[in-house]
């Protein structure tokens, strides 16, 4: 039987797991995955409970949200995959030794299809001293929307992921990447999949984790064109420059360990703004097990390969 693995969005930031398709990794470790997306990013954590799917690659914000609206919710994250935050704060003119306080007194257009950008930005901005209810913001409208405005002039900073800010050459103000580990996307499932499907998903994260060595490696160009089937609508170059910037940010893991520092972040984040309360503990929603047993596997083939 098939594993069905959803995706939560289309987005460029999810680029290792589009190249570990592209590049058939599941079936290179003996494991057969059907690939589906999710008709709406919310229905993610809901699709995996009810059974329509296995397992799902999403933000660890999906499963504390899920604990605390479904009852008997017993989803946990496995396997860390974007480690870092991948949204960027993009305007039409430079601003050299930008401060997160430059932005008082601007139009801040943030991201309004998904909540993790601000909740997280929201964080960036308390932790500068900075109260986020003092900020100018534009709440209402998608990504696309707000750039075509701040072309127009009628915003003044606009909160974007890839290739938002390639494909027009905005100048980066802030990029929210430079905060350091957030975890941003794993794969996850109900607990009770990882010991039914234990040698599976095994399978599955030794994929991932060597196609996360693959992307270590490859350039933009590289990446870029090994998921250009996925993003038919983005320019080949533009789709490199932005592969590059998220290579250079550094917001695709090397293994698949999902460390406490990336989720106790995040988390406060969500908190703070008032998305989760009061979380749910690391211990409860992550799993490193099968990560750890691939990584240390791993490890051990290439001490003896050497």
């Amino acid at each position: 039987m098939s594993i069905r693995l959803q995706e939560s969005l289309r987005g460029l930031f999810y680029a290792p797991f589009y190249v570990a398709l592209a590049h058939d990794a599941y079936a290179a470790e003996g494991v057969d995955v059907e690939f589906v997306s999710s008709p709406r990013p919310g229905d993610a954590a809901v699709n995996v409970m009810n059974g329509t799917v296995d397992v799902c690659w999403g933000g660890p914000m999906r499963v504390m949200q899920a604990y605390q609206q479904i009852p008997g919710c017993d989803l946990v994250c496995f396997a860390e995959v974007v480690t870092r935050d991948p949204f960027l704060l993009i305007a039409n003119e430079p601003r050299p030794g930008f401060s997160l306080r430059d932005l008082l007194g601007l139009r801040v257009a943030t991201v309004s299809e998904v909540p993790t950008p601000w909740m997280c930005l929201q964080e960036d901005l308390r932790r500068a001293g900075i109260d986020p209810a003092t900020l100018t913001r534009v709440t209402d409208r998608t990504m696309a929307e707000n750039v075509a405005a701040l072309t127009r002039g009628e915003v003044d900073v606009v909160q974007v992921f890839e290739p938002f800010a390639s494909s027009g050459d905005f100048p980066v103000w802030y990029a929210q990447a430079s905060r350091g580990p957030t975890s941003y996307t794993t794969f996850y499932a109900r607990r009770g999949l990882l010991t039914a499907r234990l040698d599976e998903l095994l399978r599955m994260v030794r994929a991932i984790h060597r196609t996360l060595a693959w992307v270590a490696q490859a350039d933009g160009d590289a990446i870029a064109a090994t998921i250009a089937a996925y993003f038919p609508d983005v320019p080949a170059p533009t789709l490199a420059k932005a592969c590059a910037r998220y290579k250079a940010l550094g917001i695709w893991g090397r293994n698949p360990h999902l460390p406490r520092t990336g989720y106790d972040r995040l988390r406060a984040s969500l908190v703070s703004g008032a998305f989760v309360s009061p979380g749910t503990d690391y211990e409860v929603a992550v799993d490193n097990s099968l990560a750890d047993t691939v990584i240390r596997r791993e490890a051990d083939a290439a001490r003896n390969n050497g």
